[in-house]
């Protein structure tokens, strides 16, 4: 997790972890999602195909299996993504209604706005 300046004074999840706002908009989660295992599994996979598809390319395959190849890595990304969402907002978010962190709702609209660009 990378390191933050903490600007504002924590407070306690109803799981019992700590939450702390840091500088801007970004926030510290002490906790573990659980769908964590399923995301890493589904990005190895994309990495994994995302490296296929550079190989497609370097062998010079036509340019039509190539782009269908990455649309069906863009549709990877964006259902890792849909996951996170979900686990997002079935903790993150209810945890942060649960105590009243309006922060948390601003920065899932600008998460929100930043992935379906």
């Amino acid at each position: 997790m990378p390191e933050h300046i903490y600007t504002e004074k924590p407070h306690t999840h109803a799981d019992g972890t700590t939450h702390i706002h840091a500088d801007g908009t970004m926030h510290s989660h002490g906790h573990h999602h659980e769908s964590t295992k399923a995301v890493l599994n589904r990005m190895n996979r994309a990495i994994g195909h995302m490296e296929a598809v550079k190989t497609m390319i370097e062998e010079g395959r036509d340019c039509s299996e190539v782009l269908v190849q990455i649309a069906a890595v863009r549709s990877a990304i964006n259902n890792i993504g849909k996951i996170i969402l979900e686990d997002h907002i079935n903790h993150c978010v209810v945890d942060a209604i649960e105590t009243g962190d309006e922060q948390v709702l601003k920065d899932l609209s600008n998460a929100i706005n930043k992935f379906i660009k």
